[in-house]
């Protein structure tokens, strides 16, 4: 059976934080670690080895697959910074246009620093990811 890889666990938010080795992506990361605790109200968690969630959420496909994910988070990767938001409506995508300088993937945004957006467009999107998980999911 398969067993996924992105789980919540015990390790330390601020130790995984302290552990990367670029300074400015390591300090990104402590600014991305303050504005998805204000914004979110949810205490960060690690989930995997690299992921840094907020929340949790169940989701169920139609195939029957099944788990949970943090329902808002980022991972400091070592090319750019990967914020898991929702993407892909209308809505989303209007305030994506302000952002700034990014790209996006299926459910990631990804953006190399964080000079490179509006820090408030990013709380809209935080908040806007947080309302639709907790309207179509198991989000708490």
């Amino acid at each position: 059976m398969y067993e996924l890889k992105t789980k919540e666990t015990d390790a330390s938010v601020i130790d995984f934080i302290k552990s990367v080795d670029n300074p400015k992506r390591r300090e990104d990361a402590l600014k991305l670690l303050d504005i998805f605790t204000e914004v979110s109200g949810y205490e960060a968690k690690m989930w995997g080895p690299s992921i840094i969630g907020f929340g949790s959420y169940h989701y169920k496909y139609t195939t029957g697959h099944e788990g949970d994910g943090p329902v808002v988070g980022f991972s400091p990767r070592k090319a750019k910074l990967s914020l898991y938001l929702k993407t892909g409506d209308p809505e989303n995508e209007k305030i994506l246009e302000m952002l700034g300088k990014h790209t996006t993937g299926k459910s990631c945004v990804y953006v190399n620093k964080l000079e490179d957006i509006d820090l408030e467009v990013l709380k809209k999107l935080i908040i806007q990811t947080i309302d639709y998980m907790k309207k179509n999911y198991e989000a708490k």
